[in-house]
């Protein structure tokens, strides 16, 4: 098994970096090997170039701006995500990693005949885990439709392996959030994480 983690925060110091070890705590428990991306601490560029836009469908060019990112998501059969959700979705860098990095003929394969729609490109990503806090309560998450969730849960599941294992925790109503709340949802993501590498 091999694991790579997006993480996408601007604090150092956040919850979400106490989510980051959980997750880490456990791979390394597991005897997992991973690689871990810091989109902040690594100065990730999310706009997409009109360059980049130029060359998208050429896959013989399209991946050479974020070559390495490539290669980590080639290289990896389990992806977790953790990250915080702003205004109910994705922060524009986790955002900006999706459109940069998960490519046509890296991602999914582009459709070769009228009416046909794309195929799966992450089908050796077998594991699916995400991880998030929200400063909303879970109903008015639910309500708006939960976007972040489905783009990721949804929208990238549905591009990896067909019985891809997926789990999603949340922290809801993170603003208001307490020693307690905050301890029970690192339990939470341990046994989640526990399920996702069983």
């Amino acid at each position: 098994m091999r694991a790579l983690i997006i993480f996408c925060h601007p604090k150092k110091d956040s919850f979400n970096a106490a989510v980051l070890e959980t997750v880490i705590g456990h791979l390394d428990k597991a005897g997992v090997e991973y690689r871990m991306r810091d989109l902040y601490r690594s100065n990730f560029m999310p706009v997409l170039t009109e360059h980049e836009l130029d060359c998208y469908l050429d896959e013989s060019c399209n991946a050479e701006p974020v070559a390495q990112d490539v290669k980590d998501v080639q290289w990896a059969d389990v992806l977790i995500f953790v990250y915080p959700t702003w205004w109910y979705g994705l922060p524009a860098m986790l955002k900006g990693w999706l459109d940069r990095v998960l490519l046509p003929g890296v991602a999914f394969i582009m459709p070769k005949g009228e009416g046909d729609n794309i195929r799966p490109g992450l089908t050796h990503i077998k594991r699916l885990g995400v991880f998030t806090t929200c400063g909303a309560s879970w109903w008015l998450t639910t309500l708006v439709g939960s976007p972040g969730r489905k783009m990721l849960t949804r929208g990238v599941r549905a591009i990896c392996a067909k019985r891809c294992r997926t789990v999603f925790a949340a922290h809801y109503l993170m603003d208001s959030s307490t020693d307690d709340t905050r301890a029970r949802y690192l339990r939470q993501v341990a046994a989640k994480m526990e399920r996702l590498t069983a």
